[in-house]
């Protein structure tokens, strides 16, 4: 399957993974979790306990109307068609590749200053 893999610090790459769990438990190192930040049907599969096994934070995901962060990713994390149809997590479009690699070209850093996140783009 097709994804888009996100790795903290580091430009997203277009890979290629089975679609078994346990190939996408390797490439979160851990257990799973799918989350569904996206109008159309794309999951963000994410390590289920990144943030409380405090894993680097990766990418923020952000309020489309007004660009507002409402949630960090820890973690290494992927992207990959999750059609409402299927039981099974499906490879991305070639159009959808582009897209979101765009929307994620930058790596993200998280500075705490004085008890406030603070978000950079590299």
């Amino acid at each position: 399957m097709k994804i888009l893999l996100l790795e903290p610090h580091m430009a997203p790459q277009q890979v290629e993974i089975g679609d078994g769990l346990a190939e996408m438990q390797a490439v979160v190192g851990g257990p799973i979790e799918a989350v569904y930040p996206f109008d159309e049907s794309v999951a963000l599969i994410c390590h289920e306990e990144g943030k409380l096994l405090n894993l680097p934070l990766n990418r923020a995901l952000r309020y489309p109307e007004t660009g507002e962060i409402y949630d960090i990713i820890a973690g290494t994390c992927f992207l990959c068609a999750a059609p409402p149809d299927s039981e099974q997590f499906e490879s991305l479009s070639e159009e959808q590749l582009a897209r979101y690699t765009k929307l994620f070209e930058r790596p993200e850093e998280f500075l705490n200053l004085d008890g406030q996140l603070i978000c950079v783009l590299n």
